[in-house]
């Protein structure tokens, strides 16, 4: 996986050296963060500290799972489309190959990211491969009455539901005009290569600018529905509870995790030869396009980070610096905040709307991070 991606970040960073020079070991010096994030070997995440290319390594790529990693066979492997369609129809692996092929850079983020100090890696960003969904939807004939698409996985699992247990396939919904939409993907490759197993090989579902909860892995079984899919991922679990104040008092409302919260973050800090300090990041929306990327340092004004607008993808991450001259020797509190064409602003820790929020899913305010110089 990590071939695939080289010569692209090369060409990246040759263009517009965003997170390095050539040879960073020998003219930067690589400053940690005194709130380093805990290494957890049996949990592949980013080492922000390390991050230098546009794509991630595969070996630091998360892969979050709810009912295990199911094993399946691809040669007996089949992916139903039914429900309410005229002409239900059953593909094998080798006759979703052969439709028509698309590629889509995009990040994939999960909603808890940021949810704690250890939970801070889960973000990556790489090329999808496979075939769009809304084709194959219409080759089957929607029925009128159709207005959601579920998505079932081959991951399973009993579950209590009101006191009776009943066996559950993983499962995630999009409304019809969402699922008919042509980023929406059948994806089989990643970064180029088949898909690995823990990532959903040998298909899964690709929802760009939405929650990595929305990307159903080893997908087996797409349904129409006419009516509100209420599985356990849809309305008990991944549901944000937020609070709006009011003079009457707080009023409490839930919805379920779906697109992505503009988002950003100090990824690595690096001595120049020069005695000054380039401070670089990542920052990520739903597919709006970024307006721009600031830095506070300590208690000091927003300052304007340089974007890299020459690696570039709409629903892929976009890397930023920004070139601290002369700073004073000492410890210092780095924190980044974006605002995407709509201004909408990533907020703060301290911004009431997440002090009302409940949950940790959609973990998108700033994370200030500290260094000693």
């Amino acid at each position: 996986m990590i071939k695939g991606s080289v010569a692209a970040a090369a060409l990246a960073c040759s263009q517009f050296p965003v997170f390095g020079l050539p040879d960073p070991e020998k003219t930067e010096i690589l400053i940690p963060f005194l709130d380093r994030l805990p290494a957890n070997p049996n949990r592949p995440m980013i080492d922000w500290e390390q991050l230098t290319d546009w794509m991630t390594p595969g070996a630091q790529f998360f892969s979050v799972g709810h009912y295990g990693t199911p094993k399946v066979d691809a040669a007996q492997w089949r992916l139903e489309i039914t429900g309410l369609v005229n002409r239900p129809r059953s593909f094998t692996l080798d006759e979703i190959k052969a439709r028509r092929r698309k590629e889509i850079i995009a990040t994939l983020e999960c909603s808890g990211n940021g949810s704690s100090t250890a939970f801070m890696g889960a973000v990556g960003n790489t090329r999808w491969t496979g075939t769009p969904l809304a084709p194959l939807l219409k080759e089957c004939g929607l029925k009128k009455n159709a207005i959601e698409i579920v998505f079932f996985g081959s991951d399973e699992k009993t579950e209590k539901i009101r006191d009776h247990d009943y066996p559950q396939n993983f499962a995630r919904s999009l409304s019809l005009p969402d699922a008919l939409q042509d980023k929406i993907l059948l994806a089989y490759e990643m970064d180029g290569r088949p898909l690995p197993v823990e990532h959903g090989f040998p298909l899964r579902l690709i929802v760009p600018g939405w929650y990595g909860i929305a990307w159903v892995k080893w997908l087996k079984r797409i349904e129409a529905q006419d009516r509100r899919f209420m599985g356990r991922f849809m309305a008990r679990d991944y549901v944000t509870i937020r609070g709006e104040d009011t003079p009457e008092g707080t009023i409490w409302r839930e919805t379920s995790v779906t697109r992505l919260n503009v988002k950003s973050l100090v990824a690595r800090v690096l001595r120049r030869t020069d005695g000054g300090v380039r401070v670089t990041g990542a920052a990520w929306t739903d597919g709006t396009p970024l307006k721009t990327v600031e830095l506070k340092i300590d208690d000091g004004p927003w300052l304007a980070a340089q974007l890299d607008k020459k690696s570039h993808a709409p629903y892929a991450w976009t890397f930023w610096n920004y070139e601290w001259k002369n700073p004073a020797p000492g410890e210092h509190a780095l924190v980044s905040r974006a605002t995407d064409a709509n201004g909408i602003i990533q907020p703060s820790a301290d911004d009431p709307a997440i002090k009302l929020k409940k949950t940790y899913y959609e973990a998108s305010q700033q994370y200030p991070r500290k260094i000693q110089l």
